[in-house]
């Protein structure tokens, strides 16, 4: 998936942006995995007690031969507290990921290198934790399978923040209107979705935390029906609104199909997952034009395809999966205003101090 966010970035931004956003893409991947295990990933989990808002704790001196993480039966018998450290601390780095693709172009890259340690290693797992860590969220009974609010929404609001702190690139916005500032190369662009797309089937279908057959199965099924959906939802939508077929709708209406359905791949069904997507891929071309129109820079549709799509999705599990509307809200609006919140006073103060 992190080689699937590097193509996309790098083929929707210009030529002459490409190794930056190449350097950013190594340096998420590192830190966000070494912030993990130096911190996060016990700050993510601090127990299971129902009552958690913020934890701490570190990997460091985890011996090999440690029991199951907490002994809790969250865990199957082969599923270690290693096998969860490598695939949460790539979720962790994917928040991160997430911003880098709404202020490609005009940040400057250590500002931006400072950033992402602190969001990813402490804003992600404190947030992390009030859901998969037992913490209120949790308690609460809130729905959210693989990660639309806690991941998606999370990293587009992040993102949000840094957007508005940041301001547009240079001659974006005129008084002529909107001018477009095409990526350098489309090919690149759907490649990075394509690979996108085959990697949702280990973040959803990991998610099951377990090779049991039926489950994975039926969450990647899911996983595929609301990705194509999506492609459909944002070619009619699209092709309706612009008047003529854009091809980075389409590949940011698969991405909006598997945001959307990446909160209830396990509970929504398999014809409802096709019309979670189709919503998601024509929800996320009106977004992408709504902050056009708001004079909000998102080079790569981020914010639209992670932030709101990932609410739709946490909504539709409420709709289409049992789940309890109520709380479904409340946990977006926790973690969304915290994301934005914390991102946005973080990035304004680098902005003071290193002229962002």
């Amino acid at each position: 998936m992190h080689l699937g966010f590097c193509t996309l970035e790098s083929g929707l931004c210009q030529k002459k942006n490409v190794v930056n956003i190449l350097f950013k893409n190594c340096w998420i991947i590192s830190i966000g995995l070494l912030t993990y295990y130096f911190w996060g990933f016990n700050a993510h989990y601090p127990g299971w007690d129902g009552e958690g808002f913020f934890a701490m704790g570190s990997m460091v001196g985890h011996g090999a031969d440690q029991k199951l993480l907490f002994e809790t039966n969250l865990y199957y018998e082969a599923y270690t507290v290693w096998t969860d450290f490598l695939f949460q601390g790539m979720f962790a780095a994917t928040a991160a990921t997430i911003v880098s693709g709404a202020v490609a172009e005009r940040v400057k890259l250590t500002s931006f290198m400072i950033f992402s340690v602190i969001l990813v290693g402490i804003a992600y797992p404190w947030a992390g934790s009030w859901h998969w860590g037992g913490g209120f969220l949790n308690g609460m009974g809130f729905a959210d399978f693989a990660g639309s609010t806690v991941v998606h929404a999370f990293g587009g609001f992040a993102a949000l923040a840094c957007a508005i702190v940041l301001g547009p690139r240079a001659g974006k916005y005129t008084a002529n209107g909107v001018r477009p500032i095409l990526g350098h190369s489309m090919p690149m662009a759907a490649i990075g979705v394509f690979l996108l797309f085959f990697g949702w089937f280990g973040f959803n279908g990991g998610s099951v935390l377990s090779v049991e057959s039926a489950s994975v199965s039926y969450v990647v099924t899911t996983t595929a029906l609301a990705a194509v959906g999506g492609a459909v939802g944002s070619i009619i939508v699209g092709w309706g609104l612009l008047k003529k077929p854009d091809l980075s709708m389409a590949l940011n209406g698969f991405l909006a199909g598997l945001v959307g359905i990446t909160a209830g791949p396990d509970v929504i069904g398999t014809t409802s997952s096709i019309l979670v997507g189709l919503i998601a891929g024509g929800l996320v071309v009106v977004s992408i034009l709504f902050f056009d129109k708001l004079k909000i820079d998102d080079p790569v549709g981020a914010i639209s395809v992670h932030g709101v799509c990932g609410i739709w999705g946490t909504l539709a599990v409420a709709i289409f999966g049992g789940g309890d509307l109520i709380v479904q809200l409340t946990g977006i609006v926790s973690v969304c205003a915290f994301a934005f919140v914390f991102s946005f006073v973080v990035f304004y103060i680098l902005k003071i101090v290193m002229e962002v």
